[in-house]
């Protein structure tokens, strides 16, 4: 046998099969075969291997890498293969020991199992055959599992542990199948559905630079990719608190462990405004923060998204943040440096692309199996990490090959303390065509022509400060130099969002859509006053310029009335200024 970190080559394993997980010498440290030559295999080990020597004993267990699925995964913590991190504190205290071990589920706690199906009722994969009130917001769908259809012979109702049966089907052969309320499935395999469909409806997340300007589906995928400081984790935490999504599952992959710290003392006092509930009673956190092993950094992206799908089956809205996808990355560069294989660009595995790609195209929106067409949607949103800031990098230009929407993080806006610090010239939604239907549909039906516009001319902007760099801005014509002044209102007034803040922290789409209709009203006012004349100087200098800038902080019940007014206020003010400008002439 030979060690080189958390690789391990063992010799006599070949009964053994890829991906088979193994138990490493008296320890039982857990493994995971990823390379098979003849009766060697190389064991990729989820734990610290310090003191191994050759002529340990390794165990195959004949199974693949799993995760447990069931009542009980909601408001838990987990590593990156899915063990509960509280019990590992009770076992072992602040530092986790080697080969501890505690089940993913809590095999004691009793659930009360409520049927949906009668005996007699034949049922397929993927049928809910019964229900758990798992938290306050969260109901856990008992699902038939996979391969399995039949007729029901006993289905009992009560309070059970996650092992013990709740229905026994008689399957087509005559054979009886008894069914508890836990599954277990293969992190690395994607679980069946239906048909995948097309994504059409928004994710509404309640970031302005995010739902109006680069929206992202329910069943989309999205990168952010980012320097350093640029706010990556800020805005993935801001997803994970806000967004339209029944589930959130937030993988923590190789994050600093102050950062999981953050989130888990933020979460459970987080007040989550659809139910009122604390935001921990739908959310599942897989913490491996960048001290733990290397090998299970890995592991924590797969187990995430398998746990998001079992969410997704039961026909949910699933958001899943994964921080961060360069840090996985780096792991499977690591691993791939022991194994000798042949480097690809910078280092990283030849096959870092495909591997990408398997991960997220796990995303969508679905018709979960089942009798009855339920839809289920999975959006995935992975931050990258690029170093220096440089997006050209292997990892983020796989990334963007296969994703639909960029959000490019600027640290030059993030030095100004501009958050989220999206680039609205750089970023991009493929997605766009789709929200904008939905948008006129739901929202208000001058929705999308309101987005263009706005976006227009943050464009110009770009294009006119070129110019006034070279010979000031006092060479622009006024209505140029409007277009400066509706811009900076659309950055400052619209764009920039305080997380910190109460009222500003979240903005409903009806919000979003008055906010920006009150700074392109002032635009089409104050153009038709410099066409009569009135100098920019003075429509600059308006008080309703001031109330614009605050209306960000009106609270969502009085948004109609109180930007009723200022849309008044902006009328009159702009035909008085008209009027003064005649009487002057």
């Amino acid at each position: 046998m030979k060690v080189s970190g958390p690789l391990v080559i063992a010799e006599n394993m070949r009964e053994a099969n890829m991906f088979d997980v193994v138990r490493v010498s008296d320890k039982h440290l857990i493994g995971e075969i990823i390379e098979m030559h003849g009766d060697r295999a190389s064991i990729q080990v989820y734990e610290e291997t310090s003191g191994l020597g050759p002529g340990e004993e390794v165990v195959s267990t004949g199974m693949p890498m799993s995760v447990e699925l069931g009542p009980g995964l909601i408001s838990t913590i987990y590593d990156g293969i899915q063990r509960p991190l509280e019990k590992l504190y009770e076992v072992s205290g602040t530092n986790i020991h080697k080969g501890v071990e505690a089940p993913s589920l809590d095999r004691e706690k009793k659930w009360k199992f409520e049927p949906t199906r009668q005996i007699g009722d034949v049922v397929e994969a993927g049928d809910i055959i019964g229900k758990v009130q798992e938290t306050a917001v969260v109901e856990c769908r008992i699902m038939v599992p996979y391969g399995v259809k039949g007729t029901i012979k006993e289905i009992y109702i009560g309070e059970f542990t996650v092992e013990e049966t709740v229905c026994i089907i008689t399957d087509e052969k005559g054979k009886d199948i008894e069914v508890t309320m836990m599954q277990k499935w293969p992190v690395r395999k994607e679980r069946p559905y239906k048909v995948k469909e097309t994504p059409d409806s928004l994710l509404v997340t309640g970031q302005r630079v995010i739902d109006t300007f680069f929206p992202i589906t329910k069943g989309g995928v999205a990168a952010i990719p980012g320097p350093f400081g640029s706010g990556k984790t800020v805005t993935q935490h801001q997803l994970a608190k806000w967004a339209d999504a029944d589930i959130v599952v937030y993988i923590g992959c190789g994050e600093r462990g102050n950062e999981m710290t953050d989130v888990l003392n933020e979460f459970p006092e987080l007040k989550d405004p659809r139910t009122g509930e604390s935001l921990m009673q739908r959310t599942v956190l897989i913490a491996n923060t960048s001290d733990m092993p290397v090998a299970a950094r890995e592991a924590s992206i797969y187990t995430g998204i398998t746990i998001a799908e079992f969410f997704r089956d039961m026909g949910y809205s699933v958001a899943l943040m994964a921080d961060s996808t360069s840090r996985w990355a780096e792991a499977l560069r690591e691993m791939s440096g022991r194994l000798e294989e042949m480097p690809g660009e910078e280092g990283y595995p030849a096959y870092l692309g495909s591997r990408l790609a398997q991960f997220y195209e796990r995303a969508g929106r679905v018709v979960c199996l089942g009798s009855d067409g339920r839809m289920g949607t999975l959006t995935a949103i992975g931050a990258v990490s690029p170093p220096g800031g440089d997006t050209s990098e292997p990892v983020s230009q796989a990334t963007l090959r296969i994703v639909k929407v960029f959000w490019g993080l600027d640290s030059s806006l993030a030095y100004k303390r501009h958050f989220p610090a999206i680039n609205w010239l750089t970023s991009y939604s493929l997605y766009q065509d789709k929200v904008d239907e939905w948008a006129d549909k739901n929202v208000d039906v001058h929705f999308s022509e309101q987005r263009t516009l706005a976006m227009r001319l943050l464009q110009t902007e770009a294009e006119l400060q070129e110019i006034v760099q070279l010979v000031g801005v006092d060479s622009l014509s006024h209505s140029d130099r409007l277009i400066l002044e509706t811009s900076r209102s659309i950055r400052e007034d619209f764009l920039h969002q305080n997380s910190f803040h109460e009222i500003d922290t979240y903005t409903s789409l009806h919000k979003q859509y008055r906010m920006l209709k009150l700074i392109l009203t002032f635009y089409a006012e104050a153009g038709e006053a410099i066409k009569q004349g009135v100098p920019i100087q003075k429509i600059t200098k308006l008080d309703v310029v001031e109330r614009i800038g605050r209306a960000k902080y009106v609270e969502e019940a009085n948004v109609d009335k109180s930007y009723d007014e200022i849309e008044a206020d902006i009328k009159n003010e702009v035909k008085d200024l008209i009027a003064k400008g005649a009487d002057e002439l």
